[in-house]
């Protein structure tokens, strides 16, 4: 089931991909109404029974990294299966001709084969690492330094982030790079090979955000991990007298003076800064003495019930976020999915009735409804008759080959 209306209405993308990085690629345009052809084996694809699992085994993972999109099932060992989706990746006049892919293992759908057939085509392709090397996301964590910079300090085991979280850069990236090649296309005829490596990405946020530069020319003591605290900042969690942790954080001028007022630190603070030779006006001496202020903040917030703090948060400028887990969110007590803008209750087989989200992109006011995900070929008859132009005989016979599996 494709959407309608949309940025990119009329745009044909075929997504050749598994895991994360790619499908999501893929959504983000379908989301915005792109029709996203999203391509598989005919018994599925390698993520359908990816945990978390709803009761009856449906990957929930699968039905939220695919949703709004096409399904075509077809045997991609077989030449003839290769040459159907290279029928259909090189077809579809000025809005065709374009492709998601993480894979080069088929021999047929590889770019320099599809460009002899279409040279304008448009090839977004996701790598793992630059030079052709494998990699997934959590290998890429653990390469690139970020896992010895969380957990609590002190503490020599790195900790990989459960987010994964250059997966989900590295598919906005290559959302990105389509985008632009499409534009390039529509202006000049001419067509791109865009390549990521998850890898880069992670390499390339390090060196955007200052921390390789940070390494290489020791201005200061080496980063470590540091607990909840922000750094270069002010900013961790604190406990409420009945056990609630809150994250505080205080970036600006104004936000650190709420916090010193709300706390009542203003005197105690004043005569503590000509003795550790500080200024708290300014970022940096904060984050130096972020222990000592954290201990005389913290005394205020043991002393005070999570409702009474909420209470007075809410009066300031200070950014700050009770933690909740995933239950807490969605518990039918708390409302908080039913109550939240962006999200909508769906019905779908093999998972039930829950709340899902739109996209995070509000486009005029409006966000695209959440739509289901496609059942194993489910779209493979039209795909095949409106596109590539078999008949209903012909998609039989390739059915009763094993070379495509039809809807249901």
């Amino acid at each position: 089931m494709t959407q309608t209306g949309g940025l990119l209405k009329g745009l044909r993308i075929i997504e050749l991909s598994s895991f994360v990085a790619t499908p999501l690629c893929g959504m983000v345009l379908a989301q915005l109404g792109a029709e996203v052809i999203r391509v598989e084996h005919t018994s599925g694809g390698p993520d359908r029974g990816r945990w978390p699992l709803a009761k009856d085994g449906t990957s929930l993972y699968w039905t939220g990294l695919n949703r709004g999109k096409s399904a075509i099932a077809v045997d991609l060992k077989s030449d003839e299966g290769q040459d159907l989706i290279a029928d259909l990746v090189t077809s579809g006049g000025p809005n065709g001709g374009i492709l998601i892919s993480n894979t080069d293992r088929y021999a047929k759908l590889v770019d320099a084969e599809l460009r002899q057939r279409r040279p304008d085509l448009v090839h977004v392709q996701l790598m793992g690492k630059n030079d052709g090397g494998t990699a997934v996301d959590y290998t890429v964590q653990a390469g690139t330094g970020f896992p010895l910079l969380t957990g609590d300090a002190g503490e020599a085991a790195p900790v990989n982030n459960p987010v994964p979280a250059w997966d989900l850069t590295a598919g906005l990236y290559l959302a990105t790079g389509l985008l632009a090649a499409v534009h390039r296309r529509t202006a000049t005829q001419e067509g791109s090979f865009v390549q990521v490596a998850l890898e880069d990405v992670a390499l390339a946020t390090a060196g955007q955000l200052g921390y390789l530069a940070d390494a290489q020319l020791q201005a200061g003591p080496a980063r470590e991990a540091d607990g909840n605290y922000v750094y270069g900042s002010f900013g961790r969690d604190f406990e409420s007298a009945d056990n609630e942790r809150i994250m505080i954080v205080a970036l600006t001028p104004r936000q650190w003076k709420d916090l010193v007022a709300m706390t009542g630190l203003e005197d105690a603070l004043a005569s503590l800064e000509p003795v550790l030779g500080a200024d708290f006006s300014q970022e940096g001496d904060r984050y130096r003495h972020r222990q000592v202020l954290s201990a005389l903040i913290g005394n205020w917030f043991a002393q005070r019930n999570a409702a009474e703090i909420r209470e007075e948060l809410a009066k300031t400028r200070i950014l700050w976020s009770p933690y909740r887990t995933f239950e807490d969110l969605t518990s039918n007590d708390a409302q908080y999915l039913k109550d939240h803008p962006m999200f909508d209750e769906v019905s779908e087989d093999g998972v039930g009735s829950y709340y899902a989200p739109r996209s995070a992109l509000v486009v005029d006011g409006s966000a695209t409804t959440p739509q289901p995900a496609p059942e194993i070929g489910a779209d493979t008859d039209r795909i095949l008759t409106d596109y590539v132009g078999l008949d209903e005989a012909r998609l039989s016979q390739l059915a009763s080959e094993g070379v495509v599996t039809q809807a249901r």
